[in-house]
């Protein structure tokens, strides 16, 4: 019958004994035996999904259902690709017949077998990302298109978009779409794929597109695979693109034995084109499809699992479950309000303390954040308390590029003579400063004795640069000397701000259209906090210097684990911070503006995946106040703190209690105030005249405004330039 089955409460009675399965829970082995027709197996947090897909392979094999070159498993990444190989191989062997691999790695296989019915030749090149972005500069040249407004990296993220849904260039159709980068998209898409199949190349997005071809013009490709793979297995289907959906579709309409493995309540990669309608349609695409949860959860205490529940019910886009674990005891969630991102840090630090000498390793700890750029306030901490951290998935905050850039701007500024940090921005952004001119300035300089700055401007003053390059060389050495004379009158917030958005820089990443160009304006943005805590540049630099060194010299192998939610998937630890559960960090307020509802309920699962990372202990921590440019902003705590249940969370003590407060109201309420709309702050109106007061020059009017620029006569510290971010309405 064409009806949904489910099966979770299917007594394990019905199944033959069978030593492979003996170890497995009662939905496990339905999972397993479940061989013929289509299968989603909803898998929640810690209930063995890996064991449940092995075991369903070595169960195929050793029952002479198939042969090994005869099962299709479709993985993530290379990593889950080998253990799940392993794993088979220890259960029934005969793993290295297998097809199994990465969604990519297959396609790269499928395809080099029939390149020539896609026009091209089984010896293609795979272009990386570096290359994919040289190859869009060179044609964006010759559409005649500005890479300036409209930059490279713009171009190939709308064309990746494209790719995951599936669309060759004719398929591009929608008036949106066309309408896409002021029209200029879709010809740069045209001309891109053209030139790929000249080149005899095709990048990342076209191993999937190109299967997607090869199976719906030539149908005797398609019906070759179909026939070959009687079973197909598919990990972490809830974060396939629609490309890869279909694929799948196309595979398994022949024996239709398809068995996806995922959870819908884990889907938090929509920005990298994971659809998680593809889990959550999965019955009406196979009426006759088989359901089976895995609820048991062998990972995390009941509070913990009760919290995560509760929380996750909220969300209705869902297939809806309920994890239970054999673990009779544990301790509630422990909440922690603190004043700021600084107390925060010494809280989890001395937590932290706390649980080494309770024997608890440091490897078995996690703090998830996030954002990126919180992780700076935890590393300082560590650094000064001599507790050895790891950041894993990402950089630590003072080694990313951004970071980096920045830093260099402001050692040209301190010290003109540092050729290192010159030859590092003086094209960051671009300024058509190529390799002939920097190999004449390092001729230059050599033959003077001299640092790169000073043979720059030697060569200006001897005519010997001239035109575009001349002006470009001319505007970026007067700035540097303008911002060092400013270090006299403004902050070193208002410094590096000013650096940022005079150099171009910030505008550069504003303009680079890839989700992690928002992390690094947030992290920039950080940087210009952090440095409000020093006394001058030097003593700035020199902490720089001092905790990139300490951290290179860290060669403790017991640390903990500093990482973003997003990283954190797949892992899990003893103990968890989650720190920064306010409103517009956590649900980010990016997610919410650009999203909505769908945002929200996407924030909601990265915190269901946080929170079922703990397996004993879980600490979640809210500040009153952050700064952002060096100015207190209050904040409220998140309103998934609100949907835990009271019985699973203990409130510790301190933090804000008698201490001034944004409101007198407790957390609860505060939470229900946003939800409500009765929080909102409206946005200071800054116009010609209105009376303001700046932290380091008092009070003082406003005398005109262009854009954040303000021209301010102050009462004791005169006329000044500032930003409009650096003053509030007096």
């Amino acid at each position: 019958m064409n009806i949904s089955q489910e099966v979770s409460s299917a007594p394990h009675s019905q199944s033959m004994p069978n030593p492979l399965l003996d170890a497995l829970n009662p939905e496990q082995r339905q999972a397993v035996e479940a061989t013929q027709g289509p299968v989603l197996v909803l898998a929640g947090a810690g209930t063995g999904k890996t064991r449940v897909l092995t075991t369903r392979i070595a169960h195929i094999l050793t029952s002479k259902l198939a042969w090994p070159g005869e099962i299709l498993a479709v993985t993530f990444t290379n990593k889950a690709a080998r253990e799940m190989a392993e794993r088979v191989n220890q259960l029934s062997g005969g793993a290295q017949s297998l097809w199994m691999g990465t969604f990519h790695s297959i396609g790269a296989r499928i395809i080099r077998r029939h390149a020539e019915k896609l026009g091209l030749t089984s010896s293609f090149t795979i272009l990386d990302a570096d290359d994919q972005i040289r190859l869009l500069k060179t044609l964006m040249g010759e559409l005649h298109i500005d890479d300036k407004s409209m930059p490279p990296k713009l171009f190939s993220a709308i064309i990746q978009s494209w790719k995951d849904q599936g669309l060759t260039p004719v398929k591009v159709t929608s008036p949106q779409d066309l309408q896409q980068a002021g029209g200029q998209a879709i010809r740069v898409y045209r001309a891109y794929q053209e030139r790929l199949k000249a080149l005899n190349a095709v990048d990342f997005g076209d191993l999937i597109l190109h299967m997607l071809t090869l199976f719906t013009v030539h149908q005797e490709v398609l019906e070759e695979y179909a026939k070959r793979f009687k079973y197909i297995l598919v990990d972490e289907y809830q974060d396939t693109n629609v490309a890869q959906y279909l694929w799948l579709r196309l595979l398994a309409s022949y024996h239709k034995n398809l068995c996806c493995v995922g959870d819908d309540d884990q889907s938090i990669y929509s920005w990298r084109g994971a659809e998680v309608g593809n889990i959550l349609r999965f019955e009406r695409d196979f009426p006759d499809a088989k359901v089976i949860r895995l609820e048991c959860n062998y990972r995390s205490t009941p509070h913990i699992l009760a919290a995560a529940g509760a929380l996750i019910a909220n969300n209705r886009g869902r297939l809806g479950k309920t994890l239970w674990t054999p673990i009779k005891e544990g301790d509630r969630l422990r909440l922690k309000s603190v004043w700021d991102e600084g107390e925060e840090a010494r809280f989890v630090g001395e937590e932290v303390e706390d649980l080494q000498r309770a024997k608890i390793n440091l490897k078995d700890m996690a703090i998830l954040v996030r954002a990126g750029f919180q992780t700076r306030a935890f590393e300082e901490r560590f650094l000064t308390m001599g507790i050895p951290y790891r950041v894993i998935g990402g950089l630590r905050f003072y080694e990313r590029a951004e970071i980096r850039d920045a830093v260099a701007y402001l050692r040209i500024i301190a010290s003109p003579d540092d050729s290192l940090a010159f030859e590092r921005i003086i094209n960051t952004p671009k300024r058509g400063i190529g390799q002939a001119t920097m190999q004449q300035l390092h001729t230059t300089a050599r033959s003077l004795n001299t640092s790169l700055y000073n043979a720059t401007v030697h060569l200006l003053k001897s005519g010997e640069i001239k035109g575009k390059l001349a002006s470009a060389l001319n505007l970026f050495i007067g700035n540097c000397q303008r911002w060092r004379k400013q270090l006299e009158s403004l902050t070193l917030s208002e410094v590096v701000d000013l650096v940022l958005e005079e150099s171009g820089y910030r505008q550069m990443w504003q303009q680079e259209k890839t989700p992690e160009a928002a992390g690094r304006l947030e992290n920039l943005k950080e940087l210009s906090r952090a440095i409000g805590e020093f006394e001058n540049i030097n003593a700035f630099l020199e902490h720089v210097s001092l905790v990139t060194e300490a951290a290179d010299a860290n060669g403790n192998t017991d640390m903990i684990s500093l990482m973003t939610l997003h990283a954190a998937k797949g892992l899990e630890f003893d103990v968890i911070f989650l720190p920064g559960w306010e409103e517009g960090l956590f649900p980010h307020q990016r997610a919410l503006d650009e999203s909505g509802n769908k945002g929200l309920e996407e924030e909601r699962r990265l915190a269901y995946v946080g929170i079922t990372r703990a397996r004993r202990r879980l600490y979640i921590s809210h500040a009153a106040n952050r700064r952002i440019y060096n100015q207190w902003q209050s904040s409220i705590p998140s309103r998934f703190i609100s949907e835990i249940p009271k019985d699973n969370i203990e409130q510790l003590p301190g933090g804000l209690a008698g201490t001034p407060r944004p409101s007198a109201r407790n957390w609860k309420d505060e939470v229900a105030a946003i939800l409500s709309g009765s929080h909102k702050r409206e946005e200071p109106t800054l116009s010609r005249g209105t009376r303001i007061f700046h932290q380091k020059f008092g009070y003082g009017r406003i005398a005109a405004v262009s854009g954040d620029h303000l021209d301010i006569e102050f009462e004791k510290a005169g006329f000044k330039k500032v930003l409009a971010d650096f003053v509030t309405l007096a």
